[in-house]
């Protein structure tokens, strides 16, 4: 991996990481990184090296032509940037990129190398998956955390997954063998309706990262592009009965699951957030 020429100073920084491929549905995980780069004004850091983890014929690079002329070759790759965003308590490293192909544990080896060198507190590992979630609800984000003690300490809700992982998994098992704080959000995207962008998911992803690192993330025109894919959605639910007899059944299933004390935490968190919008004076 690239060495870091110079070590910037950070004020308690936090990884916040995402990869397309697998672990990103609906290109909700990838899209709230590039959400969190482009509204905190985050510049590149470092780029891990391509042909170290990229098969180029499963994850092939990407050429195109304007006017009849080449514009280049770009490859698969994984950049980490620095944000410092204004009046936060913590600086964001941002790690955006393609699922490796090949040998992950080296991989996740060197990301952890980097978190070490910036001094790095915790890791977000952000996730997307495709569930029987219905899309006239909130996306639900599943929270995993990397300790039984972090878990206390972030109340989480117990949630159990015996199964197969992408890169995610594997970067969280590394930071747990380090003893790095982690904790991987999981946004189901519903499955009748998974083609990328869906900023409802995403929406719902920045939200949990705002109440997990206690910070306000300027949303920008993201509820109102939430709200048109949800209006999207149901006008072509609307034309298959198939599909609009099915989401009914998800949303019957839904509500019935929803307990009222998990209602009233909602309502907390989310009258929480409206106050600390108001104070920092975010929309």
């Amino acid at each position: 991996m690239p060495e870091l020429e110079s070590v910037p100073e950070l004020v308690e920084p936090v990884m916040v990481v995402a990869f397309e491929g697998w672990n990103d549905a609906g290109d909700v995980a990838s899209g709230a990184v590039d959400h969190l780069a482009t509204t905190w004004d985050a510049h590149n850091l470092l780029t891990l090296d391509a042909d170290d983890y990229y098969d180029y014929q499963v994850a092939r690079p990407r050429t195109s032509t304007v006017g009849g002329v080449s514009q280049g070759v770009v490859w698969p790759s994984t950049r980490v940037s620095v944000a410092r965003p204004d009046g936060q308590p913590s600086d964001m490293v941002l790690v955006r990129g393609v699922e490796p192909n090949m040998r992950w544990r080296g991989f996740s080896s060197d990301l952890l190398t980097v978190a070490r060198e910036l001094d790095v507190r915790q890791v977000v590992l952000l996730g997307a998956l495709l569930a029987d979630a219905p899309h006239t609800r909130p996306v639900p984000v599943t929270t995993v955390a990397s300790s039984s003690d972090l878990a206390r300490s972030l109340n989480l809700e117990p949630t159990a997954y015996d199964g197969p992982t992408g890169i995610l998994g594997v970067l969280q098992d590394t930071c747990a063998a380090a003893g790095l704080d982690s904790v991987a959000l999981w946004a189901a995207v519903p499955h009748y309706f998974a083609q990328p962008p869906c900023p409802k998911g995403t929406l719902s992803l920045l939200r949990k990262v705002e109440d997990i690192l206690d910070v306000t993330i300027p949303l920008g025109d993201l509820p109102e592009e939430a709200r048109a894919w949800e209006h999207g959605v149901d006008e072509l639910a609307s034309e298959d009965s198939d599909i609009a007899s099915y989401v009914r059944s998800l949303e019957e299933a839904k509500d019935a699951a929803e307990l009222p004390e998990a209602s009233g935490d909602a309502i907390a968190r989310e009258f929480e957030r409206y106050l600390r919008r108001r104070d920092t004076g975010h929309s």
